[in-house]
C-alpha cells in the first residue's frame, strides 16, 4: 500500500494510529462470562475518557466485526489493521453491541515515537552510510536517552533508511544500535565505514545489533 511505503521511506518504520481504548482477543469463558453473542473474535475493554474511541461512541463490550472493511477475526488482525489505516483519515469500525450492529467513524490520533526525531538530527552528507543504505549518528548522552538503558552503550545508531540504495534487504531498522561488523567492534561511523571498507561485495557481512534491549544477528550478502 502506497501509505505504508511513503511512511517506511520517511521514517524508516511503519507509524501506528491510536484511538485511545484497548482490545482483547474473546475466550469462550470471557464470551459466556459476559453474554457476548460470540465466542470468538475481538471485544473492547477500556475505551480512555475523552479519547476519539469514546467521542466516536465506541464502547466496553463491543465487538470489532470490520475496521476499514477488513474483516476482524483476531486481535493481530485489529492491530495490522490500525497500522494499515491512513493518518488524514476517520477510522471506520463495524462493531457487535449486544445483537446490534453499528457502524462508527473514530478519528485516529498518530502514534509518536522517539525515533521519529531521530532523522532530523542528521546530516544526510555526514550520516549517509551508502553500503548499508543507512543514515547513522554516534551514540551520544541524548540518544541513550532517546533509546533508553542500552546493554552496550558503545555503536552506532540506525536513525533512517535511505530509498534505492541497496537493492537487497539488510534487516537494519530505525533505532538500531550497531555494535559489530563480522565481530569487529564499532564504536563510532568511522570505524563502522571502516569495518565496510574490508568487505568486498558479494561477501557475507553479519552485523550485531542491539534491538529492544536484546541482541541479534542480521546477515546478507554486500553490494
Amino acid at each position: 500500500m502506497n501509505f505504508v511505503y511513503e511512511s517506511l521511506r520517511k521514517y524508516g518504520h511503519v507509524h501506528r494510529i491510536e484511538v485511545k481504548a484497548g482490545a482483547q482477543t474473546i475466550t469462550d469463558n470471557l464470551a459466556k462470562g459476559l453474554g457476548l453473542a460470540q465466542n470468538w473474535g475481538v471485544v473492547i475493554d477500556d475505551v480512555i475518557p475523552g479519547g476519539p474511541a469514546e467521542a466516536g461512541g465506541l464502547r466496553i463490550g463491543d465487538i470489532v466485526v470490520r475496521a476499514d472493511g477488513r474483516l476482524i477475526g483476531t486481535l493481530p488482525a485489529f492491530t495490522a489493521a490500525l497500522y494499515l489505516h491512513p493518518l488524514d483519515e476517520s477510522l471506520k469500525l463495524e462493531v457487535l453491541r449486544g445483537t446490534e450492529r453499528k457502524t462508527l467513524l473514530i478519528a485516529a490520533l498518530e502514534m509518536k515515537d522517539a525515533m521519529d526525531a531521530l532523522p532530523n538530527l542528521a546530516n544526510a552528507r555526514e550520516n549517509l552510510v551508502s553500503r548499508l543504505g543507512i543514515l547513522a549518528l554516534n551514540l551520544n548522552e541524548e540518544l541513550r536517552s532517546v533509546l533508553g538503558d542500552l546493554r552496550n552503550p558503545s555503536g552506532v545508531v540506525v536513525v533512517g533508511r535511505v530509498a534505492n540504495f541497496m537493492s537487497s534487504e539488510t534487516g537494519l531498522q530505525t533505532g538500531d544500535v550497531i555494535h559489530s561488523v563480522n565481530q569487529t567492534a564499532i564504536d563510532s561511523l568511522s570505524s563502522l565505514r571502516a569495518a565496510l571498507q574490508q568487505i568486498k561485495p558479494h561477501d557475507p557481512i553479519v552485523l550485531q545489533v542491539e534491538r529492544g534491549g536484546g541482541f541479534q544477528w542480521l546477515a546478507f550478502e554486500m553490494e
